[in-house]
Order: structure tokens, then C-alpha cells, then sequence
């Protein structure tokens, strides 16, 4: 049983922007307060998934319970969630926030302020957290502190005179931010002795204990042997385990107000675990719920694929565990022409795309086919109908369309000035519209809005290209907007690809059907008949290219002799070429498909 009081515990999380040091800081303060030995010290220890190891980034928000001795003689708790910095885990951010009571805020010395920086201060603020700003990589050449804390009271507007210097790298000054954390930071609140309120933070599934969840109590106490019940879900658990993560599990006999840990109750379905909701206890539970997380809103949908028919089953379940593990995933079921039985999946964006693919592949040994990414739109029908389009080929008529509208976001750019001219060009082709344009010191800040659709293939990655790897990017949905919009049908040899078919507004719709058809005659490979590469607007065909055929010489074998022989064979080949033109199946490699959308690339 743990009696620490709650006066001597303290939540806290690391938010930052990408790379700015958030993941060694915690592995600085794990080593500091001797959580693991230095022969189980790794970098990035909380970074469990190769995948975020391999890419050097925080996909998973982590938690974990450090014991800290203070300069005043007292022994603290601190319980510390890493965050990801990338604007498609920002979902992630704002769960672990819900958990905590403060934050420490790293900025790079040398860098400065950032997009995602904003962004997620921002939402410690909602929180109501209280902020603790840390200036990390002061240790570099490049750093210049005086400047950068400037640049954190004038834009953010907090107080940078006790701004705590450090070096997450070399471990300088660590011992500063651990008593800022304890002096600076409120204790959390709660009552041991009402009913159990607990909020559901995270769950994942793990293959001998089933279904493990992250939890943070609010009030009361939870132990092991203890009957739990989920209040959004009213079903109902005994509890086998209760403990900590110190970063390993270390099982407890019980948790109490204001401490964070883990429960495992032989959940086996994956549906009765909603990140959010509220656990309290069956015989006596709490009289309401506590404020669980906004729903996350899925901007990028794509339909996903086993590559073998037989694997559907599989990859339903694979979608069920990882649903668990991340709440921003949405998926249901669909199916498609040309590639059988699979499910629309919605993301929060490209990176989030990609890491789910990566992780289905990986994690459950799927062989999957992506359609292209597109966003939500809203379309009125001439009766007044309104209706959310998901997938390009289900636009109905255009006959029948009153009214579509795309989504917009409000986007946040930062960039050294000498970078601005081609990052607001970049914009203004993207359809941006510009809502400000502020300076502090030799970085502008340029806010826009954009619509989602010209944002989610490459912009990202044309935006680091012009700006040379410098410009920062963080955006925010601003609702829908009405546009002239127009589905774009790919025909591959007279059939219509339908994995391939986009929307785009009709200003560009005809470079955009060029740029595809053009990339697609490179992608694809020859067959040994012609292959029209078409794309269309309904019956319009807008752009063609033309694949040529691979040539056999079907002459060879003649030495000599009659040319009325060769042209007989020529003649019989010509004839069997246009027999397989009208016949024959083109196959699209799978790499074709992404490939194909990255359009400037």
C-alpha cells in the first residue's frame, strides 16, 4: 500500500516540439533518481516501439513513477508522461494533459519557439496546467539563451526569470528542473475516502495479461480483488492486477487519489475499453462521471486492404487491438471492385497514416493495399439531403449535388525570414488564404488558411524542401467551406481505377489529371500491348498518356526468303496485340499508388 500524501506527488508531463529533447530529458530524469540501473539504461528508453526508435520519434505518450529525494530532506513521487511532439499525435498530448497538473515546457536553446511549441502550451493552458519553462541544449555552440527566453515572454507572454538552463544530453543541471518541479508544480487533489473515480487514460493489448489499462485516480481507492465498473460502457470486472510503471511493471497492492498506474482485470474485448471514460466501483459507484476527452475527429481517410482475400479476418482483428491502443484511429468496413473485402480507416493525418500501416505490418504481419488518402466532404443534394463523403468513388451524381464543401484548417507556419518568400508562394498555390503575418526577431510567424484536401499529400514535405528543413508547421480544423469541386476518375486500359480516383477543385483539375497520368506512365510497367492511361471528369476525358508496347521480334527466326513471311507474322502479331489490349489485365504495383499522389515530389 503506497501512503504517500498527496502533497508530496506530483503529475507532470514533457510537452515540446519535434526534437526539441523531450524523450532524453526523461531519460535523464529516470537516470537521476536511479529508476533503472545504468546497465538498463538504453536512449529513449520510454520510445518502446521499434518504430519510433528507428524514426527517432514519440508516437505513444509513456508514463512512468520516479522517487525523488529533495534538497529539503522530503521524498517526492513524481509520476511523468513523455509526449509526442508531431502535430498528428496531438490527440495523444491532450490525453495525457487530462492526467497531469503541470508541465514542463523545453525549448531549444538554438531553435527558439516552434509551431507545435504554440501549440501544445496552448493546450497545457486549457488544462489549466501550471507551466515550468526549461531551456534544453544550452550546452551547443549555437544556443543563445537571452534571446530565446525573449522570444518565449513575447510570444507565449510566460515568465522566463526562473527558466530553468539545461542540457538534457549531458545531464547538466538536471537536479534544477527536478526542484522547480517539486517548488513550482500544485500537488493534485483528491479524497481517499469517497467512491472510486478513475479516468481511463490509455489501454493497450498485451498477449498474456489481455487488455491493460492506464489509469489516473481522482478519488477513492483501487485495489486488487476489487469489482470495477466503466460508466460509459456499464460493464463490469474483477481486478487481478494493480501496480506502477517504474518503467518496468511493478505490481501494487492498491493505488490511491492523485497516483498513476496500470490495471489488468482479464478484459478480453477490445469494446469495452473507451479511452476517457470514467472507472469507478460496482457496489458503490461514484455519483457522475468525470469530463472525459473530446472525441477526436479523423481528417484523412484511406481504404486498407489484405493483399491476400483470406487475411480479412486477421486484419480485423488487428484493427480491434490497435484501435485500443490508439482512440484517434476510426476504421469500418467497405468494399471495392477491384480489390474485395477490407475497411475505411480514418487518420489524423499523413504521419498517422503511415505509422498505422507500418505498425499493421509489423506488429501483426499483414501484407496490406492502400487506396489514396482523401478528407471529408460535405455534400448537399438538389432534395436537401446532407451527406459525408468518405471515398471519392461514392460522389453521386453531379446532377444530383446542390452543394459540396471541403474542410479548411488554420495553419501555423514558422520560418527563418529568409525562407518566408517561398514558403508563402508555397500558400498562395495551395489555394491559402492569408490571416496574419508577425515577426519576432528574424523568425515570421505566418498564419493561413488552407483547405485540408491541398495540405495532406505533400505539403509537409514541400514545405521542408523550400525551407530547407527549417520551417515549422501546426495546423487546426476551421470548419467547411463551399467549393467547386470535381471527382477525378484514373482509367487504366479502359477500366476505371477506382483506388486511384481523387477529388480536386476544377482549377486544377486538369494539371493535377496530367501530373497523374504522367507519373502513372512511369510507374507502371509495359505489357506487350498498348496501355491508355486516361483521366476524366464523368464522360470528359481530360488527359491521356500512352504506354507503348514491348516489341518481340517475332521476325528473328527468318533468314532470307519471301518479306510476304514477315509480314505474315508481323500481321499475326499485330492482331493478337489488339486481341490482349481488349483482354488483358494491366496490375498496378502497389507502389504505384502512393507514389502516383505525391505529385511535386
Amino acid at each position: 500500500m503506497t501512503d504517500t500524501p498527496l502533497d508530496h506527488i506530483r503529475n507532470f508531463s514533457i510537452i515540446a516540439h519535434i526534437d526539441h529533447g523531450k524523450s532524453t530529458l526523461a531519460d535523464r530524469l529516470i537516470q537521476f533518481t536511479g529508476a533503472l540501473s545504468e546497465r538498463e539504461m538504453t536512449s529513449q528508453v520510454l520510445d518502446s516501439m521499434d518504430l519510433e526508435k528507428e524514426r527517432g520519434i514519440t508516437i505513444k505518450a509513456q508514463t512512468v513513477r520516479l522517487s525523488y529525494k529533495a534538497k529539503n530532506g522530503e521524498t517526492y513521487e513524481l509520476n511523468l508522461m513523455d509526449t509526442p511532439g508531431h502535430v498528428d499525435f496531438a490527440y495523444e498530448v491532450s490525453r495525457s494533459l487530462a492526467a497531469c497538473e503541470g508541465s514542463l515546457l523545453v525549448v531549444d536553446a538554438s531553435q527558439g519557439v516552434e509551431a507545435q511549441t504554440l501549440a501544445n502550451v496552448y493546450q497545457a493552458i486549457e488544462a489549466n496546467h501550471e507551466i515550468v519553462p526549461i531551456l534544453n541544449k544550452i550546452d551547443l555552440p549555437a544556443a543563445e539563451p537571452e534571446r530565446v527566453k525573449q522570444q518565449i515572454e513575447d510570444v507565449i507572454g510566460l515568465d522566463t526569470s526562473d527558466c530553468v538552463e539545461i542540457s538534457a544530453k549531458t545531464g547538466l543541471n538536471i537536479e534544477g528542473v527536478l526542484e522547480a518541479l517539486v517548488h513550482r508544480l500544485p500537488p493534485p487533489k483528491g479524497d481517499a475516502n469517497a467512491p472510486l473515480k478513475a479516468l481511463l487514460v490509455d489501454s493497450w493489448y498485451d498477449q498474456y495479461l489481455g487488455v491493460v489499462i492506464l489509469v489516473r485516480i481522482k478519488d477513492g481507492r483501487m485495489k486488487r480483488g476489487m469489482k470495477i465498473r466503466m460508466m460509459a460502457k456499464g460493464s463490469t470486472h474483477a481486478i487481478e492486477q494493480v501496480g506502477v510503471f517504474s518503467p518496468r511493471m511493478i505490481p501494487t497492492d492498491d493505488l490511491g487519489p492523485g497516483e498513476m498506474g496500470y490495471i489488468t482485470a482479464a478484459i478480453k474485448t477490445v469494446a469495452d475499453c473507451n479511452i476517457g471514460d470514467t472507472i469507478t466501483d460496482d457496489r458503490v459507484p461514484a455519483a457522475e462521471a468525470l469530463p472525459g476527452f473530446k472525441p477526436s475527429i479523423p481528417v484523412v481517410w484511406c481504404g486498407l486492404y489484405p493483399v491476400d482475400a483470406d487475411d480479412f479476418e486477421k486484419l480485423r482483428e488487428s484493427l480491434g487491438k490497435l484501435r485500443l491502443n490508439d482512440a484517434s484511429f476510426h476504421y469500418e468496413p467497405e468494399t471495392s471492385a477491384a480489390l474485395g473485402f477490407g475497411f475505411r480507416c480514418g487518420f489524423l493525418g499523413l504521419l498517422h497514416l503511415e505509422i498505422i500501416q507500418e505498425r499493421l505490418s509489423r506488429e501483426f504481419d499483414l501484407d496490406l493495399i492502400a487506396t489514396a488518402p482523401s478528407v471529408v466532404y460535405h455534400i448537399v443534394r438538389t432534395n436537401g439531403q446532407t451527406m459525408e463523403l468518405h471515398n471519392p468513388v461514392d460522389m453521386p451524381d453531379p446532377s444530383l449535388i446542390d452543394i459540396i464543401e471541403e474542410p479548411w484548417i488554420k495553419a501555423t507556419i514558422m520560418v527563418p525570414d529568409e525562407y518566408l518568400g517561398s514558403i508563402l508562394a508555397l500558400c498562395t498555390e495551395r489555394r491559402g488564404v492569408q490571416i496574419d503575418l508577425t515577426y519576432v526577431g528574424n523568425r515570421a510567424m505566418a498564419v493561413y488558411r488552407i483547405p485540408l484536401n491541398e495540405v495532406v499529400f505533400d505539403f509537409y514535405d514541400r514545405l521542408k524542401s523550400v525551407s530547407r528543413g527549417y520551417a515549422s508547421f501546426d495546423y487546426q480544423m476551421d470548419g467547411y467551406t463551399e467549393g467547386e469541386l470535381v471527382r477525378i476518375s484514373i482509367l487504366v486500359n479502359n477500366d476505371p481505377v477506382d483506388a486511384l480516383s481523387f477529388i480536386a477543385h476544377r482549377a486544377v483539375a486538369e494539371t493535377r489529371g496530367r501530373a497523374i497520368c504522367a507519373r502513372l506512365k512511369d510507374l507502371i510497367p509495359r505489357q506487350l500491348f498498348k496501355i491508355a492511361i486516361q483521366a476524366a471528369i464523368g464522360g470528359r476525358v481530360i488527359a491521356r498518356e500512352t504506354i507503348g508496347a514491348l516489341s518481340k521480334d517475332v521476325t528473328a527466326k527468318c533468314y532470307g526468303g519471301d518479306i510476304s513471311r514477315k509480314r505474315k507474322l508481323l500481321d499475326k502479331q499485330k492482331e493478337g496485340k489488339k486481341r490482349m489490349r481488349q483482354y488483358g489485365k494491366v496490375e498496378i504495383p502497389q507502389s504505384a499508388f502512393l507514389a502516383a499522389l505525391k505529385m511535386d515530389a
